[in-house]
């Protein structure tokens, strides 16, 4: 899914400059389920940015499905991004004076899909918050912002799932229930890149990749517990429930 060789990234910074990639060169397969750990200022970030399309590398190429996406317009890799990309942050970005069926909607404005109905509170669904939809953000826990958040991220059905941090502002419960949704995500066919300081988060992952000074130190893999079920599977009229509602105490809100 993803093919990435001999990227670079640099940045001004003064009167000197700051490789935040150096010659990084790694490949992740449709299913996987890979944390990117390191350091501050390592440029897991820098690199996660590229995959989604929000920066640009300075050399490099990047391969997303076989395209080469290096190149691209503005205007293409913002409809990558939109259709085939769902983005996570540990920052919720939730509008405030909207309910959370109408923040999780918001993806659903840029897409050129002619049937939407319905999508938001499927999404809502998903991650255990359907009788929280018409909740604002103000209403609801950290942990629960985050699902929310996540939702918008699932709403179009992407097959990639980026999380920059995405427990970085929950209490340790809250970021539990978060790993379990991107876990059952990924037992689905999602594929899923997250970056995290947290060592417990990214032991949640199937593969550790950890980048120090722009480059990357170690890459391991380890077998994953459950095989996927295929992508389709979840895309019927009635998709599953990834995060069962047996496996939250609502009492925790």
């Amino acid at each position: 899914m993803i093919e990435i060789r001999q990227l670079h990234r640099r940045y001004r910074k003064g009167a000197g400059e700051v490789h935040a990639l150096d010659d990084v060169s790694l490949t992740i397969e449709p299913g996987e389920f890979v944390a990117v750990t390191g350091p501050s200022g390592s440029g897991k970030s820098t690199l996660l940015n590229i995959v989604g399309l929000l920066d640009r590398a300075d050399a490099g190429t990047y391969r997303l499905d076989g395209e080469d996406v290096s190149a691209l317009s503005p205007d293409a890799m913002a409809a990558i991004r939109n259709e085939r990309i769902g983005f996570v942050f540990q920052a919720f970005h939730l509008l405030p004076s909207t309910t959370a069926v109408e923040n999780v909607e918001l993806p659903l404005v840029y897409s050129e899909r002619r049937s939407t109905k319905g999508l938001g509170l499927r999404a809502l669904e998903r991650v255990g918050l359907a009788d929280r939809a018409r909740h604002s953000p103000g209403e609801l826990s950290g942990g629960q912002q985050q699902r929310v958040a996540i939702a918008r991220a699932l709403v179009l059905e992407p097959d990639l799932i980026l999380a920059d941090e995405p427990t970085g502002n929950l209490d340790s419960r809250a970021s539990t229930e978060v790993m379990a949704i991107f876990t059952q995500l990924n037992r689905s066919g999602t594929t899923i890149v997250v970056v995290t300081h947290n060592h417990e988060v990214a032991g949640s992952a199937n593969r550790v990749i950890e980048i120090v000074d722009g480059r990357i130190r170690s890459d391991s893999a380890k077998d994953a517990s459950l095989p996927p079920i295929p992508a389709s599977a979840l895309r019927g009229e009635a998709p599953a429930n990834v995060f069962s509602t047996s496996t939250i105490n609502r009492s925790h809100q």
